[in-house]
């Protein structure tokens, strides 16, 4: 199937799978070419059965995504993460609810509820998405990675627009859409551009 779905240009990413290192493998050369939400819902990483994740972190060409809000995936492991794809691989996704920006609290994510509190998403004690805003997934990979904001920003734009596919998306150069966030030296939105008007 992933073969028959590459040949009609459409991007394949593996996730969310107890998937051994063979089969991730095998999904690779069919022609997967990016991992969705790295280390959630994946087989652990083992010293001596790696599953999943031995592919997502070893395979050079692969790029992958990752939730940095510090509570689907620890500090650390981001900073791990981030090095096993480093700059150009790595790209940052929020899976936020429509609960995003609000405050604590109960709110739906399609047919259940699901709680909201300190920034954490749950129904009935399990993670269910997040409220992650992406200006601080860029905030928190310069935190926990001591990453620039240049390539932090790079991770949430270019790496995305490329992994899905979507050529002239996230650059700024004559002929791209302007859709432009201005942020501040330190990672703070300031204003927003779509099409060229704010």
């Amino acid at each position: 199937m992933i073969a028959e779905v590459v040949r009609r240009k459409i991007c394949v990413s593996i996730g969310h799978s107890d998937a051994t290192l063979d089969w991730a493998r095998a999904g690779v050369r069919a022609g997967a070419r990016h991992a969705t939400h790295t280390f959630n819902a994946m087989r652990p990483l083992d010293h001596r059965d790696p599953g999943i994740l031995g592919e997502v972190l070893t395979d050079r060409e692969l790029t992958a995504d990752i939730i940095v809000d510090g509570i689907h995936v620890a500090p650390e492991v981001v900073q791990l993460f981030l090095q096993a794809k480093g700059i150009e691989r790595a790209v940052l996704i929020t899976d936020a609810m429509a609960a995003a920006g609000m405050p604590d609290g109960t709110y739906q994510l399609g047919p259940i509820q699901v709680e909201v509190k300190g920034g954490k998403c749950t129904v009935d004690g399990r993670l269910a998405g997040s409220v992650l805003e992406m200006d601080r997934a860029v905030r928190n990979v310069i935190q926990f990675a001591g990453w620039s904001l240049q390539h932090a920003v790079r991770a949430a734009t270019l790496n995305a627009t490329r992994a899905a596919g979507l050529e002239r998306l996230g650059e700024l150069v004559a002929g791209a859409e302007a859709n432009i966030v201005v942020l501040s030296a330190s990672g703070e939105v300031r204003r927003t551009l779509v099409g060229g008007r704010g």
